[in-house]
């Protein structure tokens, strides 16, 4: 737990990471899938059928082509989904036992602590990525028929505008991204892990990530190209994929973090 001086916890110390440690980290989350899988398919599923319900919805509401975007911004709420594993891995670690209970209640329990700030952070980025996705769609977009997912893949890759339109797009969303991920990547399982407010979490994650530019952003990288190729085959690969990057996580956060 941290140290206390005049009654306000201490911010935590950060360590130096290495790519090795981002490989070592990987390593471990694949081992603790292995070990948990269970926990792990539980948790993944949760976020594939979080990804199913919201293909369905775009079905109904007769914009299917609006899965591309969603999709892609459809990681940045990874994190937040992950607090189960996290403590999954904890568990692990420490040599506790894995109950049902006593994990999904760790879960439950961040509604009354700082964790929960998080999720309007989490969310609030998302819906700026939702919403510039609509602004740039009217600007370069605005008068062509995307009735169908072919017919938008067609349009984007087919025009000036398209090509635009996903240039800025993916400029836009890489700065989101970068953003998001460096005020979560070690905010989120310090805050589950140790009482701290949520504002000294944030800084202490973009501090990691600025320390560590080389490590923590090839990290984030890797978590971007797994989480996309993953909801490639209809969100599925995502029942591996997440729990593995979710004790990744937490392994990287405990290498990064004294």
């Amino acid at each position: 737990m941290a140290e206390h001086v005049e009654g306000r916890p201490r911010a935590p110390q950060i360590n130096a990471v290495t790519p090795g440690d981002v490989v070592a980290a990987l390593k471990s989350g694949i081992a603790d899938f292995r070990r948990a899988p269970m926990f792990g398919l539980f948790f993944g599923g949760i976020y594939a059928a979080g990804g199913l319900a919201i293909l369905f919805f775009l079905y109904q509401i007769e914009k299917p082509w609006l899965i591309f975007p969603i999709a892609i911004g459809f990681p940045l709420i990874g994190p937040f989904v992950a607090v189960g594993l996290y403590e999954v891995s904890r568990r692990l670690a420490a040599g506790q036992p894995l109950e049902w209970r006593g994990v999904l209640s760790v879960v439950l329990q961040q509604r009354e602590r700082e964790l929960s700030w998080m999720a309007f952070v989490v969310l609030f980025v998302f819906w700026v990525w939702l919403y510039q996705i609509r602004l740039l769609t009217a600007i370069f977009l605005g008068f062509k028929s995307m009735s169908s997912i072919p017919a938008f893949l067609e349009v984007v890759t087919g025009s000036g505008e398209g090509f635009a339109f996903l240039a800025v797009g993916t400029v836009i969303g890489g700065l989101l991204a970068l953003v998001l991920f460096s005020t979560t990547v070690i905010a989120i399982p310090l805050l589950m892990e140790r009482e701290y407010d949520f504002v000294t979490a944030i800084i202490t994650s973009v501090t990691t990530v600025m320390r560590n530019p080389v490590a923590m952003l090839g990290f984030g990288l890797a978590v971007t190209i797994l989480a996309i190729a993953a909801m490639i085959p209809v969100f599925l690969g995502l029942l591996v994929v997440l729990p593995v990057l979710g004790h990744a996580t937490w392994h990287l956060y405990r290498k990064a973090i004294a």
